[in-house]
């Protein structure tokens, strides 16, 4: 069984949200490290690390620095523009999850580790776990087909829904549920789609959406 590939300089964003793979985030950039970043990874065409913020602020303070989580999504910059300010406005989206074996700071105050890339979720098996991810695809396809009824403008996915994939349908609806943020994380972690199916459809039966 070969290892996972590792990443030797990876730039990380840690931020106060979770990326999932396939997750979409935009981000408003003004702090130099960040935009030397993003221009690196669009003339590279390489991916950003981006990590929960465990302690520290994503805004750079002076003796109190950003400890990520050790597990993250990899990011890749799909759309970037700049506003009448002069921020630096991305489109990013996860691509395949990471842990963190080591991280340093730069001069620069940017935080850079090196990555080992996480495998994808363990396929689905069973009566009961595909039973429950049918349910959770109905509920997610209904919350879309709401979204895009009222804004279909700011549709916080991106195309092809994926209704069909265990990963996809369950990375979607941890992102949406008003889940707390280190409940997120360790969904986001979890590398078993029926785990983290069994989570979301148990808080969807709890609060009665299903």
């Amino acid at each position: 069984m070969s290892a996972n590939p590792v990443i030797a300089d990876l730039p990380l964003f840690p931020l106060h949200t979770v990326l999932f793979p396939g997750g979409l985030l935009p981000l408003k950039i003004f702090e130099a490290r960040y935009l030397d970043m993003a221009r690196e990874c669009l003339r590279e065409k390489t991916p950003f690390g981006v990590c929960l913020l465990k302690s520290g602020h994503e805004i750079a303070s002076p003796g109190d620095p950003s400890v990520p989580e050790s597990v993250g999504c990899l990011a890749e910059i799909t759309e970037c523009d700049v506003d009448t300010y002069g921020l630096l406005l991305v489109q990013a989206r996860g691509t395949e999850r990471f842990r963190l074996l080591s991280h340093r700071v730069e001069p620069s105050n940017l935080l850079v580790g090196m990555a080992e890339t996480i495998g994808e979720d363990q396929p689905l098996q069973g009566v009961e776990a595909l039973a429950k991810f049918g349910a959770c695809a109905e509920v997610l396809e209904r919350i879309i087909d709401t979204i895009k009824a009222r804004d279909p403008q700011n549709l916080p996915f991106a195309e092809p829904f994926l209704f069909d994939d265990p990963s996809w349908v369950s990375n979607r609806l941890s992102e949406i549920l008003p889940i707390p943020m280190r409940a997120r994380q360790k969904l986001m972690e979890l590398d078993d789609a029926a785990a983290r199916i069994d989570v979301v459809h148990h808080y969807m039966q709890h609060h009665q959406l299903l």
